[in-house]
């Protein structure tokens, strides 16, 4: 057996729900790190509402920008240690057990192409990496999307490189679908590790956590039961499906910046329509783009399912007619919880800094070339 190390990966996505933590066992004499992946534990911390509302303020440019985020920063740090030491507590170790902590941070901004917001593409995560190390006394390796983006990629996805060594297969395509505020997908096609992609397909849980918050009480649509009663309306989605950023080819990445509420208004300001229909073609509008990605890229497949999207019934069921012609697979069959998998994924990228490790794919990021991400900051 070889020296096990152990990483706590953690994750903070656009849905700005809460806290993901995974702790992840290594073999360090492995060849193959991410194959060896163990997840050991997981943690969820929610966000109370006001740091939820902290958090999406700034997801647009509005007042202030600079002195809230700065001070975020700073808050989201204090509470990404607290929610790590209970961790800790929770599985009876010390930092010293910890070799470090893969921090993905939250991402405020996204802008990973030259636009009418800016000249310099550039992407923007904040959770303060040297106030996390100093309060957990355990190295934080963070920072993961800057370079890719310095060197021409879009930062993002950045998970298809576990991806590929934890679900790849000799026979069979297979997908892996996150479906978080943002929905992903990776591909991994049959024997052809050089031709994994991975990108955005659109809005994921966004829209419809926003819609729903607007007109029902609670963050979101449990397991899609209001979506559910109200009836898609197919001139609404097809309006939708019409935006140039779902006839965009790879790579290409995008976040709430983009699929907010402004762009959601162009659309259903003046519709007639009900909220439940909005909300069901809402549901409606995240299948469709993430099934139509699949089976543009495959005929047959195992598509494996995670984020928060899976918890949404009536969604999955939209994805199960959607891909009839292949297989949902649950993560579990990789001995692997769906909640925790991006989580995982950052404290891989921490190990892949630790041993030289490229945690970047240029074909799928479209940078100039494959890099070590991240930088590491001792406490």
């Amino acid at each position: 057996m070889g020296n096990k190390l152990r990483y706590i990966g953690l994750m903070s996505g656009t849905s700005a729900d809460g806290i993901d933590l995974a702790l992840v066992e290594f073999d360090d004499n492995a060849s193959q790190h991410a194959n060896d992946a163990k997840l050991v534990a997981s943690y969820y911390q929610a966000y109370d509402n006001e740091t939820q509302q902290k958090i999406m303020s700034l997801y647009n440019t509005s007042d202030n920008e600079i002195d809230r985020a700065g001070s975020l920063n700073r808050e989201l740090a204090q509470q990404f240690s607290q929610a790590i030491l209970q961790f800790l507590q929770q599985e009876n170790l010390s930092a010293q057990d910890i070799t470090a902590i893969g921090s993905h941070g939250q991402t405020i901004r996204h802008r990973p192409v030259k636009s009418q917001q800016t000249t310099t593409p550039f992407t923007l995560q904040i959770g303060c990496l040297q106030t996390l190390a100093l309060l957990t006394g355990i190295r934080v390796v963070g920072d993961f999307r800057t370079k890719d983006i310095a060197l021409g990629g879009q930062g993002a996805p950045l998970v298809p490189a576990f991806h590929q060594a934890i679900f790849g297969s000799t026979e069979k395509d297979v997908f892996v679908v996150n479906i978080g505020g943002i929905a992903n997908i990776t591909f991994l096609p049959k024997n052809s590790p050089a031709k994994t992609t991975g990108f955005d397909t659109g809005p994921g849980n966004a829209l419809m956590d926003y819609w729903f918050a607007k007109h029902q009480s609670g963050r979101y649509d449990a397991q899609g039961q209001w979506a559910s009663s109200g009836k898609v309306d197919s001139t609404l989605l097809q309006a939708m499906l019409n935006d140039t950023y779902f006839t965009q080819s790879a790579p290409k990445s995008t976040g709430r910046e983009y699929f907010n509420a402004q762009w959601l208004a162009r659309f259903t300001d003046n519709s007639g329509l009900i909220p439940a229909d909005i909300q069901a073609t809402l549901t409606a509008l995240t299948a469709e783009t993430i099934a139509q990605e699949i089976n543009q890229l495959s005929t047959k497949s195992d598509v494996y399912i995670c984020g928060g999207g899976i918890e949404n019934n009536y969604l999955v069921s939209l994805l199960n007619h959607q891909l009839s012609c292949h297989t949902i697979v649950n993560t579990h069959t990789k001995n692997i919880n769906s909640d925790s998998l991006e989580a995982m994924a950052f404290a891989w990228l921490a190990l892949a800094f630790d041993k030289n490790i490229f945690g970047n794919i240029p074909a799928v990021t479209g940078a100039s070339k494959p890099a070590v991400l991240g930088i590491s900051v001792q406490p």
